[in-house]
């Protein structure tokens, strides 16, 4: 038992150390937990021959995330993405698998070893490109929805695949019968063809059937007992016996579990299930990259390293090039298109599966078989920094060749207002002048936050409004007040100081991030900052009061004490923020104003206040009962 506690320590330890470090260096988690997994078995020889059984384990965490993203789609949603389902997702794999035949081929094997080798490298990483996509919020995306799309065809892909190995077996590899490996529980394994379908058909409709009509009724029975574990028990309870059926009829388990995470997609125990599952799935995938990393056999990469890499980087560079073809094919284009490419280049987990199922039966030798796993493993590895060149190569490069590739506008007109930036923010600020008759001229580096001014008619010009060139066009010199609403910190800080300097008798108004940005703006020399959730948050923290029963009028006085009692203190805290920006670690008046201004703000809020009396409050009375009373 001892020895079982210090290994689930080990595994865990290497996680809180190794995931967080690979996140603050922005290398992503499933980075982390694979550097966790080499370091922990091959480099320093804590954990060893277990890997591969706690491996078969933690792939439970695949059939976890499929059931949750099933629970993020419905039935008209799946049917909306056929197109890509079938027909990327379809394309992909079939050109995938005769590519890597043909190559296995030329490089020496038999077509019955190389048509397996090829289906294993048809597959990539579920695991690895859903867990990223969804931590770098691109799986919304145009690229992440493909993949997506193509990742779920690949799991649909593996039940024929695992059907069609065994017809594969070469009988050179026969040796004698073992039941190892093939020893699981299985219904259909002796069942003719025909009552295998009939089979199959079954266990997907008793899924659907008991998703519409038992699940809600089990989860209401379940929560009458107003205990939560006991959810928490029936979500497991309902991810495992899915699996287990799926299993028992020879069907992945993924598959399954996706399936019922659809049908349950409309129901009203969405979310709590989402929310009591998450936790399990994010543990058991974290441990499966951990294996991933602990279960490379450093001696065959020593011995064969130089093959293992020319085959790691031939398989993502033959996918690469078959996706990106694909991605033209179906209209992915910039950004999107190498999203789709560089997240699915890789072979996945499902490649070690089809692996170990073609040595049992006799398809690929122990020998090959080991090389592949490591180029499997090889690269999964590189999944993350595949993403890496993305964020730091081909967005940038997308993101400024969007708008640099263009002009700046003529500005063909001046007004006594410039609005420097208009997102979300600054259209705001153009509506209210305009709505006023007050002319403005506004500036924006997104050419899309133009386009949608223009659409409700304000005028406004695409170019860099930090530039001063383009101000000067836009009539900085005889301007009366400069709005800058920039959507980054910098350049709005820099912007102030420019104009502060060079046309000192505009009045500038600035929009700040926070606390901190704006006493950089003030110090840079504007002459009024707003913080931009300042405000808003001030709204919603009165209707937070009103909803705890203060009255309407007093949760209104409250708001007005804050931001008076802010106002007060505002020149102090300025002055102490100073020191701090000087090279003072830690100012101790700063820490003392704040605390002051605190106190302070609670003897506001304790002021005398009187609710007033019904008698105190004019009552509407209806004209007609007005002439009545008259």
């Amino acid at each position: 038992m001892t020895a079982y506690f210090v290994q689930a320590f080990i595994y865990l330890l290497a996680a809180v150390i190794a995931v967080p470090l690979a996140k603050r260096f922005g290398l992503g988690s499933v980075l982390g937990y694979l550097v966790a997994g080499v370091v922990i078995g091959p480099v320093l020889g804590l954990v060893g021959q277990e890997t591969t059984t706690i491996q078969h384990f933690a792939e439970f965490g695949v059939v976890m995330m499929l059931f949750l993203v099933g629970l993020e789609l419905d039935p008209k949603g799946l049917w909306a993405m056929r197109v890509r389902l079938l027909g990327l997702g379809g394309l992909q794999v079939v050109l995938t698998t005769v590519a890597g035949t043909a190559i296995a081929l030329w490089l020496g094997l038999v077509l019955q070893t190389a048509l397996a080798v090829g289906l294993i490298f048809a597959l990539s990483s579920t695991a690895i490109v859903l867990q990223t996509l969804n931590e770098k919020g691109l799986a919304k995306t145009e690229g992440g929805r493909s993949a997506f799309s193509v990742l779920l065809f690949q799991d649909i892909a593996v039940i024929p695949m695992l059907a069609l190995i065994p017809l594969l077996a070469l009988p050179e590899l026969m040796g004698p019968v073992s039941e190892e490996g093939h020893a699981s529980l299985n219904l259909v394994s002796d069942l003719p063809g025909w009552a295998h379908a009939l089979v199959v058909v079954a266990a997907i409709a008793s899924v659907i059937a008991a998703g519409y009509y038992l699940v809600p009724l089990l989860f209401r029975y379940v929560i009458g007992s107003g205990l939560r574990e006991i959810f928490t028990a029936t979500a497991l309870m309902l991810v495992i016996g899915i699996a287990a059926l799926m299993s028992l009829v020879n069907l992945s388990p993924a598959l399954g579990a996706f399936l019922a995470g659809v049908v349950l997609a409309n129901s009203e125990f969405k979310h709590e299930l989402e929310a009591n599952i998450e936790p399990f799935k994010g543990l058991l995938l974290g441990l499966f990259f951990i294996t991933v990393g602990a279960g490379i056999n450093f001696a065959v990469l020593a011995a064969e390293w130089e093959t293992i890499l020319l085959l790691g980087v031939a398989v993502i560079v033959v996918k690469g090039l078959i996706l990106f073809g694909l991605a033209l094919l179906f209209r992915l284009h910039g950004s999107n298109g190498w999203l789709f490419t560089l997240s699915l280049a890789q072979a996945g987990e499902f490649g070690f599966v089809l692996l170990t199922y073609s040595v049992q039966n006799s398809v690929i030798p122990s020998d090959i078989s080991q090389i592949l796993s490591l180029v499997v493993a090889l690269s999964m590895f590189l999944t993350p920094l595949l993403f890496i060149a993305y964020d730091r190569l081909v967005l940038p490069r997308y993101r400024s060749a969007k708008n640099d590739d263009r002009e700046a506008d003529t500005i063909e007109e001046q007004a006594p207002v410039i609005v420097a930036g208009v997102g979300r923010f600054g259209q705001i600020i153009c509506r209210l002048l305009r709505a006023n008759n007050i002319p403005i001229v506004a500036l924006d580096h997104e050419i899309e936050q133009i386009e949608n001014l223009r659409k409700i008619s304000i005028k406004s010009y695409f170019g860099d409004a930090s530039r001063s060139d383009l101000l000067e066009t836009a009539g900085i010199e005889q301007a009366r007040l400069l709005v800058i609403a920039l959507d980054d910190r910098d350049r709005a800080v820099q912007m102030v100081r420019h104009v502060k300097q060079y046309y000192p008798h505009v009045w500038v108004l600035a929009r700040a991030f926070d606390r901190g940005h704006g006493y950089q703006l003030r110090e840079a020399g504007a002459d009024d900052t707003v913080s931009e959730t300042y405000h808003s948050a001030l709204e919603l923290g009165g209707h937070a009061l009103t909803a705890m029963g203060v009255h309407p009028m007093r949760a209104k006085q409250m708001t007005w004490s804050f931001v008076q009692n802010e106002d007060a203190h505002e020149d102090e805290l300025f002055e102490a923020w100073k020191e701090i920006e000087g090279g003072i670690s830690f100012s101790p008046r700063y820490g003392e104003l704040f605390m002051k201004l605190e106190e302070s703000l609670n003897s506001a809020m304790k002021q005398d206040w009187h609710e007033p009396q019904r008698e105190d409050v004019p009552i509407w009375t209806p004209p007609d009962q007005k002439n009545d009373a008259l």
